[in-house]
Parts: structure tokens; sequence; C-alpha cells
């Protein structure tokens, strides 16, 4: 995926992300997954990290586009997040879901479950399946050899459901959650997604 599809908005870059396959290549094992599911923060938003500035832990999004910004959350897992928008902007979407596709023993054995559809499904599980953690925060995706997001099949605009994003306390009224209709790998999020608008 070239810098220039990073280099934009994250509310234009999430619903665009869904049918792209993200990749890591860890102890000689290729990890691939479909993602699902998304979210969108913006320097503007009270739920971002972004939202009160640049700090040591938060970084790698305000880089330039197109690099991973991964975070440790509630002391127990690791999220990713696709660097968007330009250098010193703040924006950034949250892989939240992914389908698994290649490597799906090694996902299994890192996660320690079996059923397929709990491999990636919550941005924490997509990580620990993945090999997702801290040493890849600021990762490059389009010229970076260690993980990146290749151009897979772009879904439909009247495939895409949109919802409130899962697991704030601010910023709720953004309806910025953008997920697959129907997909059966996406995560089990307490917000119900709407129909996109036409």
């Amino acid at each position: 995926m070239p810098r220039t599809f990073y280099d934009r908005v994250a509310k234009e870059v999430a619903p665009e992300l869904l049918g792209r396959i993200v990749v890591h290549g860890t102890d000689g094992v290729r990890l691939t997954a479909r993602i699902v599911e998304t979210e969108a923060y913006a320097m503007d938003d009270p739920a971002s990290h972004a939202f009160r500035g640049p700090t040591a832990r938060n970084a790698a999004m305000f880089g330039p586009p197109g690099h991973l910004y991964v975070y440790f959350v509630y002391g127990m897992h690791f999220c990713a997040n696709v660097v968007v928008g330009g250098d010193g902007v703040g924006t950034a979407v949250l892989l939240r879901a992914a389908e698994p596709l290649e490597g799906v023993g090694e996902m299994s054995r890192l996660r320690k479950r079996e059923r397929v559809r709990e491999l990636c499904s919550g941005p924490g599980r997509l990580c620990q399946a993945l090999g997702i953690d801290r040493s890849l925060d600021g990762a490059d995706l389009v010229g970076g050899t260690d993980v990146w997001i290749e151009e897979g099949s772009p879904v439909p605009r009247e495939e895409i459901v949109t919802g409130r994003r899962v697991g704030i306390r601010v910023g709720m009224e953004r309806d910025w959650r953008y997920l697959i209709r129907d997909d059966p790998f996406v995560s089990q999020g307490r917000a119900r997604p709407r129909p996109r608008p036409s």
C-alpha cells in the first residue's frame, strides 16, 4: 500500500482498510489476516491518545503516515493502530478485528486458543495472534520488512456498517467504528452498528 493511501484523515482511511491484509513475519512464519473492523481517532477527538498532545507513549502517532502505533493497555494486551494524516497531525486507525488467513496454527499457539473466530476478534486478540507488541511501535508499514499491509480486496461501501467505538467514555457521538456487514470475524463490541448513510 503506498504512503499516499495513509496520508488522509482517519475517518476516510478507516473504512478503506477493511478487506486489506495485515502481514507480520515472525520466527520464520508468515502471519496474515484480513481486516474486518476498524476505528478512527482524530487529534480533536477526546477519546484519542493524541487529544492532549504528543508524549513519549504516543510519539509514533504524531509521526509520518503509514507507520504503526502500538500501545499497551489495561496492563494486559497490545493494540495496533495505523498512523494516518500528515506528519505531526496525531491521527490513527485502530485495527479492531481480522480474519486469520496464513499461519493459523502459530496464531493458535500464540493465543492459546483453537477456535479460529476467537483468534483476532478484538484489538488485543489481533495483536497477540499476529505477534505484535511494543517492539513494532513506529514500524514502517510502507517500506519496512517486519509488518505491512497488502492490497487485499477493498470492501464496497454498501457492505460497510458504522457504529459507536468500543470501550470509550467520551467522543461517543462519533460513529467512527467501521465493520463488514455480517462478517463472522468482527469483535463482540457492545455498540450496535448502524447502516452507513448512502
